[in-house]
């Protein structure tokens, strides 16, 4: 019963027809078998068994064989439905009532598990749909209004109440809570979220009300990206699909051309006419492609919509025809393998405290908006007291002077500041160094340096583990930068001080060795034209530039680099599915007209090699989601 319910309006329809036909079709063999065994002349038995079984056949075919008429007189002829209708009137025209109506009933079980397989995959790409809340509570000269998150502007806070939807991208500027990020990341386990935290939109707030800072407008929010990509997630069709439809295109007329010679040319050399009639339509009735046309497509799908519970959102078929082939990948560094933000790795003080020390360089970097001054503000963490502070000057690529408690305060580069021969030696961390001199005297620098994310290791060699003959990473950064990060997450190869036309060129020069597609891994503005040269781009959803998104032909929601292994891991396991229908429908299909067309197989064997064959190859098609939404529950 639950599953009934579960079911759309027009499949539950379907389900009661096929119910009742079935329920007809037994009610029909018991009533022949009861005046079988009466006194009635022969044509009589038979216009009460036509009558019996045209009964369920009316039922469970009326709208096959209105499609058929309606392609017979515009010219659409040689479908599915076409064949149903010619095979199963061909069959009562021969007496072959019983299976007649099976070909029908079994045609329409057919249909109806492809339709609900369908509706169950599309439904895990559709739930994205329901990320976009209806409103937002705004306050506006101190009163709190409803809006369209779409006339919300940037700046402005809103309030996001427990049970809803955050509707815009922000950061919290009051209150504490718990969110529900799965609809967006596919990450089940809750995430807190306090006072100056980064929120995205389509997130729910679970236990205590906030108010949020819009980042930006609806249409720069990650709901309204993610959106977008989802609505043109499904119009790539991949190389199989579109290689199916065209084989099917040819591949039907020869097979009717093919069951009028076997109807008619035997006859001519005495065999009897009604029999080759009969195996002719069983070669209709095989021949039908709908296992190949239904379950091809259907795979795809089912894959995509596995990939979106995972937070993985595949633009189409064909990207993931193409990511299941993947033998090399190619990562960008920062904000890729890295978080992409500053942040202070050491501190070396020279007669003062590493406290001390870091007080006066965020003394000296409060007035400027650099990142690395931000990163070095950030790790102080305490208040700044700025009138302790006068005459700031920022020197453009080298750092910063200014007056600091009445001493002049250097922070910069070796250039502005100077090292002090065996002072820097002290330094055993790889990153931007900030020098620091008070009156000419040095006091010693701190480490500014990217931090890598925490699952980019296991990312790598997870990657190396399901087959990838070469992981790259392609970085801007200097040498010692470059070596650092690539020997700590295991890579061996790796390209160092690139300009974006650089590393278009590297991913060129990597798809020239062969080995498989090549996949590149970025997220920054700069990266879109590397993503858009390689065979497959794999942007991050949240860190990720509109240019990179947009190139992208897969983006990973979350930013969680681990996900490249399991969404190259989920295209191949469908690409698998795909070819394993191919080879079984074809395979079968082929053998049944065959022993058909010999006269060792009947029309019960054609059933099973067209509705039969059909079936298996959706239950397949739908193993993937099947065996997701387990391996979910286990979760």
């Amino acid at each position: 019963m639950r599953f009934f319910k579960q079911l759309e309006r027009e499949n539950r329809v379907n389900l009661i027809r096929c119910a009742v036909s079935a329920l007809l079709i037994a009610v029909a063999f018991a009533v022949r078998a009861a005046v079988n065994g009466t006194d009635l002349s022969d044509t009589a038995k038979t216009v009460i068994s036509l009558l019996l079984f045209a009964v369920p056949y009316a039922l469970i075919g009326y709208d096959v064989v209105w499609e058929a008429l309606k392609g017979i007189f515009h010219g659409e002829l040689l479908d599915e439905h076409f064949l149903m209708f010619i095979a199963t009137v061909g069959a009562f025209a021969i007496g072959e009532y019983p299976e007649a109506v099976a070909v029908m009933l079994f045609y329409q079980v057919g249909e109806l598990l492809q339709d609900v397989a369908m509706d169950r995959s599309r439904e895990s790409i559709h739930a994205l749909m329901e990320l976009k809340p209806d409103k937002a509570r705004v306050l506006r000269d101190g009163t709190e209004i409803e809006l369209p998150p779409e006339e919300v502007l940037a700046g402005e806070i809103i309030t996001v109440r427990p049970g809803e939807r955050i509707p815009l991208d922000g950061v919290i500027t009051e209150g504490r809570t718990t969110l529900d990020t799965s609809a967006l990341t596919g990450e089940s386990r809750p995430k807190d979220a306090g006072v100056s935290e980064n929120v995205l939109s389509g997130c729910v707030n679970l236990t205590a009300m906030i108010r949020v800072r819009v980042s930006g407008v609806y249409g720069e929010s990650t709901v309204a990206k993610i959106l977008e990509l989802a609505e043109n997630a499904a119009g790539n069709k991949a190389r199989a699909e579109n290689i199916v439809r065209r084989f099917a295109r040819i591949y039907t007329p020869c097979v009717v051309g093919a069951a009028l010679l076997l109807a008619a040319v035997p006859p001519i050399f005495g065999g009897e006419f009604r029999v080759w009639l009969g195996r002719a339509l069983m070669f209709l009735v095989v021949s039908c492609p709908c296992a190949l046309v239904i379950s091809v497509p259907l795979s795809f799908f089912s894959g995509m919509g596995a990939a979106s519970r995972k937070g993985i959102l595949i633009k189409g078929a064909y990207c993931m025809e193409t990511l299941a082939k993947t033998g090399s990948v190619v990562f960008d560094k920062t904000g890729t393998l890295t978080k992409g933000s500053f942040s202070v790795s050491a501190v070396h003080a020279n007669g003062m405290s590493p406290e001390t020390l870091l007080d006066i360089a965020a003394c000296a970097e409060s007035f400027s908006d650099h990142p690395i001054a931000g990163s070095i503000i950030r790790a102080h963490g305490g208040h700044i007291d700025k009138s302790r502070i006068s005459e700031v000057n920022e020197i453009a690529g080298m750092g910063i002077k200014a007056v600091i408690d009445g001493k002049t305060i250097l922070a910069g580069n070796d250039k502005l500041v100077g090292c002090p021969s065996g002072k820097c030696s002290e330094c055993t961390h790889t990153g931007t160094v900030i020098h620091i001199s008070s009156d000419g005297e040095y006091c010693g620098h701190i480490v500014i340096s990217d931090e890598i994310k925490p699952d980019s290791a296991d990312a790598v060699n997870e990657i190396r583990s399901i087959g990838a003959e070469r992981i790259v990473m392609l970085t801007g950064d200097g040498e010692e930068v470059a070596r650092e990060t690539a020997e700590t997450l295991g890579i061996t190869e790796y390209f160092c001080s690139l300009l974006p036309a650089d590393k278009v060129s590297k991913v060129a020069e990597i798809r020239a060795c062969g080995g498989g597609t090549t996949v590149f891994v970025g997220d920054g503005i700069n990266d879109a034209p590397a993503l858009a040269s390689a065979d497959v781009g794999i942007a991050m959803g949240i860190s990720g530039s509109d240019a990179a998104i947009e190139t992208a032909d897969v983006v990973i929601m979350d930013d969680s680099v681990g996900k490249v292994a399991k969404a190259i891991t989920i295209s191949r396991r469908t690409v698998n599915i795909v070819k394993q229908n191919i080879a079984f429908s074809l395979a079968v299909k082929i053998a049944v007209m065959l022993t058909g067309a010999l006269g060792i197989t009947n029309m019960w064997w054609a059933v099973f090699g067209d509705v039969g064959v059909t079936v298996l190859a959706v239950l397949n098609a739908t193993r993937m989601m099947i065996s997701d939404e387990k391996r979910k529950k286990r979760e």
